[in-house]
């Protein structure tokens, strides 16, 4: 029974990272627009896909992956820079509704790109299993916690230590606050997408290996980040994190306990739990603003 615990726990943990990766892109936008991107999913799908791409045309996976983070983040830039940004005068809902236009648009660029077919990455460091203590995990496994481990005290170093991130730190406080002082808001709304986008690509590309990537990788991965972000408090980068963990065990304990048919069930659960009990979320701010 105790390694039955830890194998759901190890698999929980790694599926909980990349969830917490995919809620800080929900995070980071949120904070800089109060608009909720539900095109996130399709930054990790691009992610994957575009290494899967690169490497079967002979490019080393040590080049494929900075590329294919860079064409995720690129296609973050264009998405703002062409559909969000000149929606700027538009309502919140009006916003919302361009995003799940451009998820749908880019899932259907990439079956024209790429196909319809699920494709396999190779594993960074080999397959064979690590055994701890009656439980087995796989080296990839590793390389989700220990990247997506780094990917997190990046930010914040970022926020805390550069002039763009605490620009857009300022902007999560107080737009117009920030907008006295000098702070070109349309130039942090762009770095926001570029930013979130080239998270997700990463944990796309991370956790390929394990679960295998699709045109339509992206709507689960961003439906249960988009649960760990308001199960965590929107806006909250520390709450995205905490709630990608917690969704992340949540869904694996109840597959490995119940039956893997709620496996996917369980983000949305959480969801409607959080918005009935807990609408500010974990570690969310009380008055805060709810779409």
């Amino acid at each position: 029974m105790a390694s039955a615990f830890l194998q759901y726990l190890f698999s929980g943990i790694t599926l909980g990272a990349i969830y917490a990766l995919a809620g800080l892109g929900f995070s980071i936008i949120y904070n800089a627009s109060h608009v909720i991107n539900f095109a996130q999913g399709e930054f990790l799908m691009i992610g994957g896909m575009a290494t899967v791409s690169l490497v079967g045309m002979g490019v080393p996976l040590e080049l494929a992956i900075p590329l294919a983070v860079l064409v995720s983040a690129l296609v973050g830039l264009a998405l703002a820079r062409f559909a969000v940004v000149p929606a700027k005068d538009a309502s919140v809902v009006t916003v919302i509704i361009i995003t799940i236009g451009a998820s749908i648009f880019l899932r259907g660029l990439a079956q024209v790109v790429w196909d319809k077919e699920f494709h396999a990455l190779p594993a960074f460091s080999g397959t064979t299993p690590i055994n701890v203590l009656g439980a087995t995990m796989l080296p990839q496994s590793l390389w989700v916690l220990g990247v997506s481990l780094t990917v997190i005290l990046g930010l914040g170093w970022f926020f805390g230590r550069t002039m763009a991130g605490k620009a857009m730190l300022a902007v999560s406080y107080s737009k117009l606050g920030a907008q006295l002082v000098g702070v070109p808001i349309r130039r942090v709304l762009l770095t926001s997408f570029v930013l979130s986008a080239g998270l997700g690509a990463i944990g796309g590309i991370v956790v390929a290996p394990i679960t295998f990537t699709s045109y339509e990788t992206g709507i689960m991965l961003g439906l249960k980040g988009f649960s760990a972000a308001v199960l965590g408090g929107l806006g909250n980068g520390l709450g995205a994190v905490l709630g990608g963990l917690v969704v992340g065990i949540a869904e694996a304990m109840s597959a490995g306990y119940l039956s893997s048919a709620y496996k996917d069930a369980t983000a949305f659960v959480i969801i409607l739990a959080v918005l009935f009990f807990l609408p500010n979320g974990l570690l969310g701010h009380k008055g805060s603003d709810r779409v």
